[in-house]
């Protein structure tokens, strides 16, 4: 284990949040706040010492493998949450450091989920750094690090790895450090382009930026607490386009960029990302015709929602915890599906859900006939052995977790509903649940215990569950 290597990893990763904290500090300058001025001020000096205490010397040896890039990862982002926390418990917000912590993992982790129920009491650099955390997260700080420093030599395809969802991650070209260039210049432009569209819709800047970060890393902070439901159907309609396209992964838009159609029409995860989402909107549709006014209406609601939920987005714009059982079901199982592999959305993603499908159409075949071989395929490829095994051990462990983390958040007593759907919006990164953690409810009435145990499970989902678990395994620490 190259614990020097890793911790001077860290100690980038702190400099780096500490430059991003400068943000909301000309923020707090723009809206006159003093007391955010210091306080952003405090917090940008002490993440920065820290990390330019970790990361003084580079050590000779500056070989990462995967065992490193797990565990470099993982501490990065319990690092990163613990200082990202700061100013919410420093500012006096959050008098609770749990709650501040709560608060800002689901940032990082672009979950949504909050423990605050009025967030337009917020000062305005607070609610900035709230929602910049999603932007941060979104796209991954490590590969932020990678697109701009080579400091790792040939060894920062197994901090992607681990930072990127997805059961396989690949480079889009030969240079791991171009490929991070690439992914974040598509991911710049495109935030550009909705803050622009916003703005078009006569939607504030300060609203249209923020929500923005919400939507790039589809994270679902808002800046008021009815969320997204206060603005025009146009910036809707704008941002539910946004969600979707955030949700696709980014490997799309550069054979899109490189006019290679051909294959992008071929990716059957794309094709199912998008006919499960719009099997969804009409259903729902349908089934909520009689809630609203018009169909129109009904389907601009109904497609915001099916997108919110399907990219683990968390925006609503209704409350759809007084939808039919029916429509509320469908959105409790996009919840598990998820967005596609390789976008910034969260949960089980579209390619998993397709990989188990056609494992189970496998088996059923080998049932019948024994003798046959069948092999996996998708978009054209075989499926290698690994990639299945990963998925089948993804999805044990996430099991095993998600049953686990109920059963221990029960003993605060709220019902099933409630603390099964909050384990699924932690879990999965969506942010809102049902019941008593519905959109127009939130998670600080769970004990201390439980926003640690949610805490887990939305850093257990964003990278994807194994980062986490190498921390906790001891023959990942021996030499």
């Amino acid at each position: 284990m190259n614990l020097k290597m890793i911790f001077y990893t860290l100690g980038w990763v702190l400099k780096i949040e500490a430059v991003s904290m400068l943000l909301p500090l000309i923020c707090s300058i723009c809206y006159g706040e003093e007391k955010m001025l210091s306080v952003f001020t405090i917090c940008i000096a002490v993440t920065f010492v820290v990390g330019m205490l970790l990361s003084f010397k580079k050590p000779k040896h500056h070989s990462m493998y995967a065992k490193e890039g797990f565990v470099a990862v993982a501490l990065s982002w319990i690092g990163m949450s613990f200082f990202g926390a700061l100013p919410f418990f420093i500012s006096g917000h959050t008098p609770c450091f749990i709650d501040a912590f709560f608060e800002t993992v689901s940032g990082f982790t672009t979950t949504g989920a909050s423990i605050l129920s009025n967030v337009e009491i917020l000062p305005k650099s607070l609610l900035f750094w709230r929602s910049f955390t999603h932007w941060i997260g979104g796209m991954g700080v490590l590969v932020f690090l990678v697109a701009i420093l080579p400091l790792f030599g040939g060894s920062t395809m197994h901090l992607i790895k681990a930072e990127s969802p997805g059961p396989a991650v690949s480079k889009l070209v030969p240079k791991v450090q171009s490929t991070a260039k690439i992914l974040y210049t598509i991911y710049i432009a495109l935030t550009l382009l909705q803050i622009v569209l916003l703005l078009l819709g006569n939607m504030p800047l300060f609203d249209a930026v923020t929500i923005t970060f919400g939507t790039a890393g589809t994270g679902g902070f808002g800046v008021r607490n009815s969320s997204i439901a206060e603005y025009s159907p146009y910036c809707q309609v704008v941002i539910t386009i946004f969600m979707l396209i955030f949700g696709v992964d980014f490997a799309i838009y550069h054979l899109l960029l490189l006019r290679k159609v051909k294959p992008v029409w071929k990716s059957a995860e794309l094709r199912g990302y998008l006919g499960f989402a719009l099997c969804a909107i009409l259903l729902v549709s349908i089934n909520c015709r009689n809630l609203f006014e018009t169909f129109g209406e009904t389907l601009r609601h109904g497609a915001f929602q099916v997108a919110s939920i399907m990219t683990t987005t968390g925006f609503s714009t209704t409350d759809f915890d007084l939808w039919p059982e029916f429509s509320k079901t469908i959105l409790v199982m996009l919840m598990f599906v998820g967005a596609c592999a390789g976008s910034t959305g969260g949960g089980i993603k579209v390619s998993r859900v397709l990989i188990l499908f056609k494992s189970i159409i496998k088996e059923i075949k080998i049932a019948v006939h024994p003798r046959n071989t069948i092999k996996l395929s998708m978009n054209g490829r075989p499926i290698l052995h690994e990639t299945v095994r990963a998925v089948n051990v993804f999805m044990a462990s996430y099991l095993v977790i998600f049953a686990l983390s109920v059963l221990f958040i029960s003993l605060d007593n709220f019902n099933f509903t409630t603390n099964f759907t909050a384990v699924a919006a932690t879990i999965n990164n969506i942010g809102p649940g049902l019941a008593g953690v519905g959109p127009t409810q939130n998670f600080g009435g769970y004990s201390a215990l439980s926003k640690l145990i949610l805490s887990f499970d939305m850093l257990l989902g964003r990278l994807e569950i194994f980062p986490l678990l190498v921390l906790f395994s001891p023959s990942s620490w021996r030499k």
